[in-house]
């Protein structure tokens, strides 16, 4: 129970902070604001997190790892190339969509970070770009993908889906399944994937 109680506080900690840090940028925010925002004392959040700086890569670092985990899941798991392929873009563009505001705090304020966690999270980034080009470099195998540079198109692709954090809209035309499916959809034909138009 006592664990259960101090993730909750904690995950709490993480929802205001993402809030604070996507409205106010994390420069613009202090732990007094996260404090005041929870109800508490600046003291419990060091109770938690040692300071904004290990608050800041707190919100970013699983993003990247949710990231990874749904394309190696894809990689990992059964089905054709294509199918491997539409599972991971589907997986990874919902990681992005559901998490914007994190993606967007990653992006902006990605300088300040410690260089320690930086590090840790451009390893997993590097890990991310060589597990997707893999997936990719199966199907040219395969023969069910036309695609020259595996590694450029796995940027691409992880770059292409990334920026959706700037222009997504909840409540717009397209809901976060219909999203990813669509993204899907341009991935398989960015892989040389002939994929039938909707009606």
């Amino acid at each position: 129970m006592r664990d259960e109680i101090l993730a909750y506080k904690r995950e709490r900690i993480l929802e205001e902070a993402v809030k604070l840090f996507y409205e106010r940028g994390f420069t613009g925010t202090t732990l007094d604001d996260i404090a005041a925002e929870l109800g508490v004392t600046k003291p419990f959040i060091y109770t938690h997190f040692r300071g904004k700086v290990e608050l800041l890569a707190a919100l970013c670092k699983p993003t990247i790892e949710m990231s990874l985990a749904a394309v190696a899941d894809a990689a990992a798991g059964t089905g054709t190339p294509t199918e491997k392929l539409r599972h991971a873009i589907v997986g990874f563009t919902k990681v992005v969509l559901q998490r914007q505001p994190n993606i967007a705090i990653y992006f902006r304020e990605e300088k300040n970070l410690a260089p320690a966690a930086l590090a840790e999270i451009n390893v997993l980034r590097r890990e991310f770009d060589h597990v997707l080009s893999g997936l990719l470099r199966d199907g040219v195998v395969a023969g069910a993908f036309e695609i020259d540079d595996q590694s450029l198109a796995a940027l691409a692709l992880g770059g292409m889906i990334s920026w959706a954090y700037t222009w997504y809209r909840p409540g717009g035309r397209l809901d976060i399944d219909a999203t990813a499916d669509r993204m899907a959809n341009l991935a398989l034909r960015m892989a040389g994937v002939r994929i039938p138009v909707p009606a």
